[in-house]
């Protein structure tokens, strides 16, 4: 076996960034949830330790220019616009539950749903503004998208996928319940550490060659002669490698249309997670923006004060184009806005804008819009000969999360598996 990696470190998606020297913060991928056994699972196995997001006090939320501290899962909405998000979640998730998770194109109203967006849906069932500002907030926080970017369908599978809306939202009990100890990065870290040189860093993969035999894997720094290759990439990327004989058209149009999520992770640093005398848990919720979403990021022993907050969807692709300056003020704006003048004057401001990366061009994960999986099924994950496709966006179970690119995966090396034949070299000298 033989891991091909275009960056020059592991991880992918998932980055610690070191703000002193004991303390690093996670500027990509960094939660996980109760129901994400696989990873729950790597990390016991690779004896990393988990701690909880900070949650302790009250939880901030601005409306309509008004902030308000309340406890609990039930943001301080107008009762209104509370009944009227409380509907629409209800109808959302009963469909969800008629989406099969492995095949969404065979749900009953699989052409209906996927011939429209959230948005549309949202404007036709939910009654109020208010009601429709808090749920396109739900899909900016999950998709790092707006509501009229995708499909109604992919909407749903995400939620089958992930077990809800309450799930894919929630801190306690849902997807933004643990960190790692050190960072997330360190799962591909000491995974990387097991495999040895088997993980050649710094060698993008340029093309791929096929034939009824073997395939010819050809990078910036070796060529490898293999019985079968596994792309692990967001499929956007899978159509920037060169392939002989050519993908499918299926299978390369299907990697024009799955969209990276656009996402900007600021954090800000204070010699002390201040806010919490205040009784306040660092969590914010905000309907104006551009920080919609808030979080108490400090490390688990507290020495060092940590404020997260997300620019997603239109805020990230319109503050993307600022200054860093003009963008750090923004998010500092914001920070100072909930918690207070201290919260403009921190020891220290660090960002990550995913959609720079060139490996990735986007994060949290992939969507779908209206048509994607009703003419093109399950092209993202279907292998092509010897080629096998893997990645957060490929899984059926968590799709987009960590636990969704581990499954991914195993089931990949699954099919690799079942057509070699017993016995024969997995790399052929060359």
């Amino acid at each position: 076996m033989l891991v091909l990696e275009a960056r020059d470190r592991v991880g992918g998606r998932t980055l610690n960034e070191p703000i002193d020297d004991e303390h690093i913060v996670e500027v990509g991928g960094q939660w996980i949830g109760p129901t994400q056994h696989r990873v729950l699972d790597l990390v016991a196995e690779l004896g990393l330790d988990l701690h909880a997001t900070h949650q302790h006090g009250d939880t901030l939320v601005e409306f309509r220019g008004r902030s308000k501290r309340y406890r609990g899962r039930i943001p301080a909405l107008p009762p209104h616009v509370l009944a009227d998000v409380a509907q629409a979640q209800l109808r959302l998730d009963r469909m969800a539950r008629k989406v099969p998770p492995a095949a969404p194109w065979t749900a009953p109203r699989a052409a209906e749903w996927d011939s429209q967006t959230l948005d549309t849906w949202l404007r036709r069932h939910v009654r109020t503004q208010g009601g429709r500002d808090v749920c396109a907030l739900v899909c900016q926080a999950v998709f790092a998208a707006e509501p009229a970017d995708l499909s109604l369908l992919h909407f749903l599978f995400y939620l089958r996928s992930g077990g809800g809306i309450d799930q894919l939202t929630s801190t306690t009990g849902g997807a933004q319940h643990w960190r790692v100890v050190g960072g997330t990065q360190r799962i591909a870290e000491e995974m990387a550490r097991r495999l040895g040189a088997a993980v050649e860093l710094s060698n993008p993969v340029r093309r791929i060659e096929t034939t009824d035999l073997d395939v010819t894997v050809v990078a910036d720094r070796r060529t490898v002669r293999a019985r079968a290759v596994i792309v692990a990439i967001p499929p956007t990327l899978t159509a920037r490698i060169s392939y002989d004989p050519p993908l499918p058209g299926h299978r390369d149009q299907v990697a024009q249309r799955f969209v990276q999520g656009s996402v900007i992770k600021c954090m800000a640093v204070y010699p002390e997670p201040f806010w919490r005398r205040d009784g306040l848990n660092g969590q914010a919720t905000s309907d104006v923006g551009p920080v919609k979403l808030c979080y108490d990021n400090s490390p688990p022993d507290a020495a060092k004060g940590v404020l997260l907050g997300f620019l997603e969807a239109n805020h990230a692709r319109r503050l993307g184009q600022l200054s860093p300056a003009e963008r750090r003020a923004e998010v500092l704006g914001c920070f100072a806005r909930h918690f207070g003048p201290a919260a403009a004057e921190p020891l220290r401001y660090l960002e990550k804008d995913w959609s720079q990366e060139e490996w990735t061009r986007g994060c949290y994960g992939g969507y779908l819009p209206p048509g994607g999986w009703t003419a093109y099924r399950d092209a993202v994950r279907a292998p092509i000969g010897r080629i096998h496709w893997a990645g957060a966006e490929s899984a059926t179970v968590w799709n987009g999360y960590m636990d969704g690119a581990l499954t991914s995966g195993e089931r990949a090396a699954t099919e690799v598996l079942a057509v070699l034949d017993a016995g024969s070299p997995r790399l052929i000298p060359g």
